[in-house]
């Protein structure tokens, strides 16, 4: 077959096969944490592996949107698993930093793979779309309800139901092909079968992808508060000693009589003390506020707290014609009488 071909260093069937063992060797791995140097070296081994078939597989044009399945030769299938075990690999690096560029990157292998089998008709459904960006989007509810579906209850039952059958098909024909009795239509449905299996993983794989990536999208969210503004770095300023702003001189009587151990003072106070920091750094110093008139600011915050009052007022008369409309007189004494 075309694939057979020799080339410059490790050929494709050799690197295939490296990459296919490194993967097992990492999956069933008697490494305590998939985060051990060794386990990571394999990873990096075996990416490095699938990498430089895949991109002859590309070369070669092994595959293409417009042929049949008859038409590929049976000892080129394999090399349909090329994308799937890239993603497998690419999701057991462990960088924390580097999550979410690998579950992306790792999603868009298993698509990748699903869309070629869905070409030669081996596997109906697309690839999950991937979840709406922050933006949301109008497609996002329908992205969402084919999420639903593809975890519904009783695909998980049946999707396990035929992996446990292709498992114990795999297994038998495997043995039988690596003995080299099997003839090439055997091959052939080994390579289809494995497709089949990588095609139900590569689901599951989405799945959880998708699930992992709202999880560390909340968790961002979560952390952005905390991060440091852009801009000029924070550490040349003096660190400020707390006080209490208030708004004039009256406020600052009583808030200081509250608070005595904080130094109180006014907003403009407060931007005189800044612009006398900022000159003597050479830098240019915040606008002083005009001055508002104490008494009419006074007046107006008189008036909001009588209005706030007034409200409350209203509202507990309310309340109680309310109470007395469903309660009877007396109502409220005869609770502990016999």
């Amino acid at each position: 077959s075309m694939a057979e071909a020799p080339g410059e260093g490790p050929r494709l069937p050799e690197l295939l096969e490296l990459g296919r063992r490194l993967l097992e060797e990492v999956e069933s791995g008697t490494e305590p944490s998939s985060g051990a140097p060794s386990v990571q070296a394999k990873v990096r081994q075996g990416l490095g592996a699938l990498q430089r078939a895949a991109a002859m597989v590309a070369e070669l044009e092994l595959f293409s949107e417009n042929e049949e399945l008859e038409e590929i030769a049976s000892a080129d299938l394999k090399y349909l698993l090329v994308p799937a075990l890239l993603g497998a690999l690419t999701l057991r690096q462990v960088e924390p930093s580097r999550r979410r560029e690998h579950l992306e990157s790792a999603r868009r292998h298993f698509c990748r793979f699903l869309e070629l089998c869905r070409s030669y008709g081996l596997s109906g459904a697309r690839p999950p779309p991937a979840a709406a960006r922050e933006d949301g989007g109008a497609g996002s509810t329908a992205q969402r309800d084919l999420l639903a579906m593809a975890s519904s209850r009783q695909a998980k039952i049946e999707r396990y139901k035929q992996k446990k059958e292709l498992e114990n098909k795999l297994a038998s024909l495997r043995t039988f092909v690596e003995s080299g009795q099997a003839d090439e239509e055997q091959v052939r449905e080994l390579y289809l079968l494995q497709a089949q299996k990588w095609i139900n993983i590569s689901f599951e794989e989405i799945e959880s992808i998708d699930q992992e990536m709202v999880i560390l999208k909340s968790r961002d969210t979560m952390k952005q508060p905390s991060a440091p503004p852009h801009g000029p770095s924070r550490q040349g300023r003096t660190p400020m000693k707390p006080f209490i702003l208030t708004r004039d001189a009256a406020q600052a009587k009583v808030f200081g009589a509250g608070y005595p151990g904080l130094p109180t003072m006014t907003v403009n106070d407060w931007y005189d003390q800044r612009r006398r920091e900022e000159a003597a750094r050479g830098q240019s110093a915040p606008q002083r506020p005009p001055d508002t008139n104490d008494e009419e600011l006074q007046k107006e915050q008189q008036e909001k707290i009588k209005e706030e009052d007034d409200e409350e007022a209203l509202q507990k008369a309310r309340d109680w014609d309310d109470w007395k409309d469903t309660h009877p007189r007396g109502y409220g004494n005869r609770q502990n009488m016999g």
